[in-house]
């Protein structure tokens, strides 16, 4: 021992003593945290923000593609916040909120962003749009929109295992109408240390257009990001193929890494299929050159390589193929978007001049006349001037017609691109995976759109040693269907009831399984469950609170309370929420309360109304005048209705629920049964009720564009009682008719007359009966003064 501190140049007693002091307290720190020491569980946290409600044009799909990421996310094991419809303020605080969330998350997590919306560049930078942006000149782009580069790069200065950006935003957008426009797409960036980028086009490039009611990017991803076992870049190569596979070529997206860690969604299960490509021919796919491959085999090749050298090495291969002008629009983008790249980071006149020669009408001709006129330097390039090299050579002649022009699209017509041939090297979609059903809109301020969950395969496994949150109901529940955030059903179409009710009774169907637990679990709850970011959940809190008018115009493009329509459509009515909703109590033990206005086993929403809201007729009561307006359907229970006799719960069916009621039967108190029609199926298997709406004042229906039936019901609040109503007559109760007629109830006994509410069916005005005649008065005679009589 006394050798070894010799040799280390420890001679006197006291610098020995505060040797062995130093090794004391770094043990002390070492057995302090033995989870630093030893290596914790991986976190996963992640922002998905989906903007659709811009001002100068709702966009059909980026609200919904939020939710879906953010649910396959969760699946994941992320702990996800997320919103939709964020104006700058907004967005600026939800970004803040995250980054202090990761901050504090510690060294061992892994960071997902996901932005979808409108995304621009402006001089070298890419910029996400806030809803309420009004871009109308180029240079309000910095001041309307946030810089994405000053986000990405305060994440990556955080202390991680590594963070994924995904912006979902190259769209042909609507800003800068002038002869001075920005270009198209998104800029060619660089990812930080430690993080990777991924765009849902090829920068510089646009996607199309989608009706929804998902992007082809989001749907594709989510897809990937299910398949166990994939590393992060295998992810994001397939995405690529699976996006050009949907949209025919007219979109390929991008992604560029520096991620440097290990890193799997889901892990794979030793029962696993085999893979349609082995890892070995997978890799060797990858090194062989493209010279080796057949003709429709090469295009996937270099697709799936996704660099310009490999593009290029097509067109040299196999320079008449029917896919040549596709591929050499994808190496025009990439090279120009490269030459802008080296050409902003030198940011000289002799660099912007050096484009200009290149490129005098590409797409960034403008943002490099912009930095000219800052240089204060001749716009055109001079006669002499030392050009910068780059690291590609000039475009061929070829080339110059796909960029001579703001933006490219792999769709264009003016080029008469081929249609590739069906995909290689990826194995089919799962067939549940291959058509989505719409998700269900939310109702809340800035709460995203809820997907119905798919179940990932059997062989795929929740990934290992991570920490998940706490309550995350669907990483919990992967393979099996998760109707909202209290019940499931496994794949033995038992209900398993996460707050730890009894299993439903023997001999019920999956219907009332659910229909019951869905009730004992607390049916109030909310079926969306991707948490607001705290700044906006506050926000959201306060609109809401002041009144429902100023929480609806919240977010531009959002519905007002109550959606206005031109005429309602006969057999829609409205209905209420079930116990839990609103404040209202939940039944003790499972058992359902007495009085009218409660439904066995359905399941509600807190009611509020959105633009092109879902529905879904399995929607039950609410006493009335409470809640908020929104559209739903009656059901037995609403209204004074009797429940139905047990077993006779309405049964759902798969994943949209639709309820099929029996024939109806007498209640104790006598009071008639509204009988519910079951809806036709659509062809996404859901079905499309036109849903009335209806206020105090003037009833109103709600079109069936404006609602199509997914997984979860939105729920409405019945009109407030009159104060003293005249007694009515008896009446049937409302019926639901959703594409199907409406099944005659049976006769019953003759209830007690009571006040109901009015069947939106026709807005037809009774005219109230005339008022009854008097009789002619017959003749007085006789009388003193009056002639006599005859």
């Amino acid at each position: 021992m006394s050798l070894l501190l010799s040799m280390m140049g420890l001679s006197s007693k006291k610098t020995i003593w505060a040797f062995f002091a130093m090794i004391l307290v770094l043990a002390g720190i070492a057995a302090a945290n033995p989870a630093e020491a030893q290596g914790s569980p991986e976190k996963r946290i992640a922002l998905v923000v989906g903007n659709a409600a811009y001002k100068v044009g709702a966009l059909p799909t980026p609200a919904n593609d939020a939710g879906l990421i953010a649910q396959t996310l969760q699946a994941a094991g992320f702990d996800v916040i997320g919103a939709r419809d964020l104006d700058q303020n907004g967005l600026r605080d939800a970004m803040r909120d995250f980054l202090t969330k990761a901050n504090a998350s510690g060294p061992n997590t892994v960071v997902f962003v996901y932005l979808a919306g409108y995304g621009v560049q402006y001089q070298g930078d890419n910029y996400f749009v806030p809803i309420d942006a009004q871009i109308a000149n180029a240079t309000d782009v910095p001041v309307q929109a946030l810089r994405v580069s000053d986000f990405t790069k305060s994440l990556s200065a955080i202390n991680n295992r590594g963070s994924i950006v995904v912006l979902d935003a190259a769209r042909a957008n609507p800003f800068v109408q002038s002869s001075q426009p920005l270009a198209g797409g998104l800029a060619l960036v660089d990812p930080d240390a430690n993080q990777l980028i991924a765009f849902n086009a090829a920068p510089g490039t646009v996607a199309p257009q989608e009706a929804g009611p998902y992007g082809s990017y989001a749907h594709a991803l989510a897809e990937m990001i299910r398949v166990g076992g994939l590393s992060l870049d295998d992810v994001f190569d397939r995405t690529r193929l699976r996006v050009g596979d949907l949209t025919k070529g007219a979109e390929i997206s991008w992604d560029a890494s520096k991620f440097k860690n290990a890193f799997n969604f889901f892990d794979r299960g030793p029962n696993a299929p085999a893979a349609p490509v082995s890892t070995v021919d997978e890799v060797a796919n990858r090194t062989k050159p493209i010279r080796d491959f057949d003709e429709r085999d090469a295009y996937f090749a270099a697709l799936d390589r996704d660099t310009l050298q490999g593009y290029e090495d097509f067109l040299a291969a196999y320079p008449n193929d029917s896919m040549v002008r596709r591929v050499r629009a994808i190496v025009a983008a990439r090279r120009e978007a490269i030459t802008w790249r080296e050409t902003w980071i030198a940011d000289t006149p002799e660099a912007y001049w050096s484009y200009l020669r290149r490129y005098p009408r590409g797409p960034h001709v403008w943002d490099a006349r912009r930095r000219l006129e800052h240089f204060e330097a001749a716009l055109e390039p001079p006669p002499s001037f030392a050009v910068i090299e780059y690291d590609v050579p000039p475009p061929p002649p070829p080339e110059i017609v796909y960029v001579d022009r703001p933006v490219l699209y792999f769709d264009d017509a003016d080029f008469g691109y081929a249609p590739p041939p069906p995909v290689v090297f990826l194995a089919p979609p799962p067939p549940d995976f291959v058509v989505l059903a719409p998700p269900v809109l939310s109702v809340d301020l800035y709460v995203l759109p809820a997907p119905v969950f798919v179940p990932v395969p059997e062989w795929v496994e929740p990934p290992r040693d991570i920490a998940p949150p706490e309550n995350n109901i669907i990483f919990n529940n992967i393979h099996n269907t998760v109707v909202n955030n209290t019940t499931v059903i496994n794949n033995n179409n038992t209900v398993v009831n996460e707050n730890g009710a009894a299993p439903a009774a023997p001999g019920l169907t999956t219907g009332q399984k659910l229909a019951g637990a869905a009730v004992i679990a607390g049916a109030g709850a909310a079926a969306l469950h991707v948490a607001l970011p705290p700044s906006v959940q506050k926000k959201a809190a306060v609109l809401q609170k002041q009144n429902p008018a100023a929480a609806a115009k919240a977010t531009p493009g959002a519905a007002p309370a109550v959606a206005p329509v031109a005429k309602p459509q006969a057999g829609n009515a409205t209905a209420h929420t079930l116990p839990g909703a609103n404040g209202q109590p939940l039944p003790a033990g499972g058992k359902l309360p007495g009085n009218p206005g409660t439904v066995p086993g359905k399941q509600a929403q807190p009611p509020q109304a959105a633009p092109n809201a879902a529905h879904n007729p399995a929607v039950a009561a609410q006493p009335a005048g409470q809640g908020t307006n929104a559209n739903a359907h009656a059901l037995p229970g609403s209204k004074g209705q009797p429940l139905p006799a047990a077993g006779n719960t309405p049964a759902v069916k798969g994943q949209n629920q639709i309820a099929k009621t029996p024939a109806p039967q007498a209640a104790p108190s006598g009071k008639p049964n509204a009988v519910v029609a079951a809806p036709k199926p659509n062809a996404h298997g859901s079905a499309s009720p036109a849903v009335a709406a209806r206020t105090p004042a003037k009833p109103k229906a709600v079109s069936n564009n404006q609602a199509r039936v997914n997984s979860q019901p939105h729920v409405a609040a019945a009109p407030a009682r009159r104060a003293n109503p005249v007694p009515a007559q008896p009446r049937p109760a409302p019926h639901v008719v959703a594409q199907a007629r409406a099944v005659a109830p049976k006769p019953q006994a003759q209830p007690k007359p009571q006040p109901q509410p009015k069947v939106v069916q026709q807005q037809v005005k009774r005219q109230p009966p005339p008022p009854p005649q008097k009789p002619p008065e017959k003749k007085k005679c006789g009388a003193p003064g009056l002639p006599a009589c005859h």
